[in-house]
């Protein structure tokens, strides 16, 4: 399975962007999502995920109510709207695939990762 990510770039505060993540591979549907940041001289966060059954989302508390995770069986592709954006909110996303029965906070638990895309929030 390779993931690759996209929809990244460079946003005034209050902006918006929709970040994608297409699977592809015959095993694509044996994972459950997730999307984690990376800020210069930062670790890397947890920002959002599904549960197995894809029904159910959990966010970090700093996005919740302003991130929305959404997923499109047919495409493979799992989105991240991201609306009311700041300036914190600047970093590399990545999305990530893991196995069920694992952590969905950890990034330990993704056995997969995509290239990242760069999100600048301006003030």
């Amino acid at each position: 399975v390779q993931l690759q990510a996209s929809g990244g770039g460079l946003v005034q505060a209050g902006g918006s962007l929709r970040l994608s993540c297409a699977a592809s591979g015959s095993a694509s549907g044996s994972y459950a999502m997730g999307w984690f940041r990376q800020a210069p001289g930062k670790e890397r966060e947890f920002v959002a995920a599904n549960n197995w059954d894809g029904d159910i989302s959990y966010y970090a508390e700093s996005v919740k109510d302003r991130f929305t995770l959404s997923k499109d069986n047919a495409k493979n592709t799992v989105y991240l709207q991201m609306d009311s954006l700041k300036p914190e909110d600047t970093a590399v996303y990545h999305c990530a695939a893991r196995p069920r029965f694992r952590d969905y906070k950890l990034a330990r638990s993704y056995s997969l990762w995509g290239q990242g895309t760069q999100v600048t929030v301006s003030s």
